[in-house]
């Protein structure tokens, strides 16, 4: 008799519903699972065994029987071990071992022999997949509850071994639904304050330009002058996730198994990333890539920060890379067996020192060839420099004078002016698909970027005068915008615009 249970999985960040059906006929044993399986799906027939064994039921080599399994739709490769307690359940049905209704039901989890259940990997995914496709109950992993509950409007059963789930299944034990969990966003304890930065007043500045209309910033100086102090403390003064960013957030790291502490404790991640890959990260590793292709730091940044230390240290193929990404906000990673696309709406933060040696721009000497010279000024190339929207030089200040500086605002202070900013903009795209200024196409300018008569003459007579392409006239427009929001104005004005101006990218700090 063949039995069908409803079960899912991921391939990429996206979620496939499978049917696992199971039919047993006369004769001598034996075991087949068809479908595409992968090794680890193959393997599940000793694992299910074992398991079924120890909850006391008759496993599959003691029935007699030729025992087949399908994973269906057949087309679609399928990975894990996540298919084991459907496997079991059809089986146990098939054989009329247990009885249940699986009508609108899913089930995911990997059997250990005893029969207790291991976690798994995307749960948060399954479980948005299951409330669009009309699931009613949806069956994880004990330890993957609190995770899949985050979801609204699904009913999540744990259970940690598949003799409890039996249980619950013919009413002998029932195990109530998990409560709905609850959100609210935090900013990470580990961030620098901006207040504990000394001087740097323009870099400060870029950087909260840079959090408050997502632009993305690149820093340049000697080392030691705080470049990468200033990239850490941009996680405290951006604006707290929403509920769906979060969510977006959480699956990507739950389906890449860098599962942080939030999503163990609370379900999902709280905090936006802050990723910084070390400059010999591969490219494979940055974008995204794999024999089925798999998210890479540029997605794991989703809705949060990619900070790139020593930037032109990075591979030119990984810098190149970048191209795409930035102005798309996504990647497409191609493969001979699957093309994934993955979200990529990140902050981009560089950093950079003025030479291969460091010491330009300081009191020190230069040691650098020009050979060197070239070849650190060719590794970020034009395109890449038009797509960084805030350059700012962060010089070296005095040891001996640091203390006599003011001191800056505060974290707290600049995160009250970016959420104002970033509010206005919420209201601003209301009823458009944009949610910062960066993000805003040029075919839209003239509906949200209104500039006055003498900032709009300002603008034209830089753009004559500095020879600006028309991507960087309006990287300026935006950024104007960004700044006109910080400072609560309704209109883009001459100060704004000049402002943006000090923040164009400077060949010769750029290029030596």
């Amino acid at each position: 008799m063949a039995q069908c249970i409803h079960s899912v999985q991921t391939i990429g960040i996206v979620a496939h519903p499978v049917d696992v059906e199971v039919d047993l006929a006369p004769g001598l044993f034996r075991f087949t699972i068809v479908g595409l399986p992968d090794k680890a799906v193959e393997e599940s027939r000793d694992r299910v065994g074992a398991a079924i064994a120890h909850s006391k039921l008759t496993p599959p080599h003691k029935k007699h029987a030729r025992v087949t399994i399908n994973l269906a739709p057949a087309d679609i490769k399928k990975e894990g071990p996540m298919f084991d307690v459907p496997i079991a359940l059809a089986f146990l049905l098939a054989g009329k071992q247990i009885r249940f209704d699986p009508a609108r039901r899913w089930f995911v989890g990997e059997l250990a022999l005893d029969g207790s259940v291991r976690a798994g990997k995307g749960i948060i995914i399954l479980a948005s997949a299951a409330k669009r496709a009309g699931i009613t109950e949806l069956y994880v992993p004990t330890t993957n509850c609190v995770e899949a509950a985050m979801v609204p409007g699904i009913s999540v059963i744990g259970f940690s071994t598949l003799g409890e789930l039996i249980d619950h299944l013919e009413g002998r034990h029932i195990i109530p639904a998990t409560p709905s969990g609850t959100f609210h966003s935090v900013t990470p304890a580990t961030v620098v304050d901006f207040a504990d930065i000394k001087g740097q007043v323009s870099a400060r500045r870029a950087a909260e330009i840079a959090a408050a209309g997502r632009h993305h910033l690149a820093l340049s100086g000697p080392p030691g002058t705080g470049k990468t102090m200033i990239a850490r403390a941009i996680p405290g003064i951006m604006p707290p996730m929403t509920f769906d960013e979060a969510l977006e957030v959480t699956a990507i790291h739950s389906v890449s198994g860098t599962a942080r502490e939030d999503i163990r404790s609370y379900g999902v991640i709280r905090s936006r990333p802050f990723r910084s890959p070390h400059h010999t990260t591969s490219h494979a590793a940055l974008v995204g890539g794999g024999t089925v292709p798999k998210p890479g730091e540029l997605t794991l940044a989703h809705h949060g920060i990619l900070f790139l230390d020593e930037f032109p240290e990075f591979s030119t193929a990984s810098i190149e890379a970048l191209r795409e990404p930035l102005e798309e906000r996504m990647v497409t990673v191609a493969r001979v067996k699957a093309t994934n696309t993955f979200p990529a709406h990140i902050l981009l933060v560089a950093a950079m020192n003025l030479c291969p040696c460091g010491r330009r721009g300081s009191h020190e000497v230069c040691t650098c060839s020009p050979r060197d010279l070239m070849r650190y000024q060719r590794k970020v190339s034009g395109p890449i420099v038009d797509r960084i929207d805030l350059w700012a030089n962060v010089p070296r200040v005095d040891a001996a004078s640091a203390t006599a500086l003011p001191a800056g605002d505060s974290s707290e202070r600049m995160k009250e002016r970016v959420a104002r900013a970033a509010l206005m903009q919420r209201d601003r795209y209301a009823h458009t698909p944009y949610l910062w200024n960066s993000e805003l196409p040029a075919a839209k300018f003239d509906m949200f970027l209104a500039l006055s008569d003498v900032a709009s003459r300002t603008l034209a007579t830089a753009a004559s005068q500095l020879h600006m392409s028309l991507r960087a006239f309006h990287r300026v427009k935006k950024i104007s915008r960004t700044i006109a929001d910080l400072d609560a104005s309704p209109s883009i004005e001459n100060a704004h615009i000049l402002e943006a101006l000090q923040f164009r990218p400077r060949v010769q700090e750029i290029h030596h």
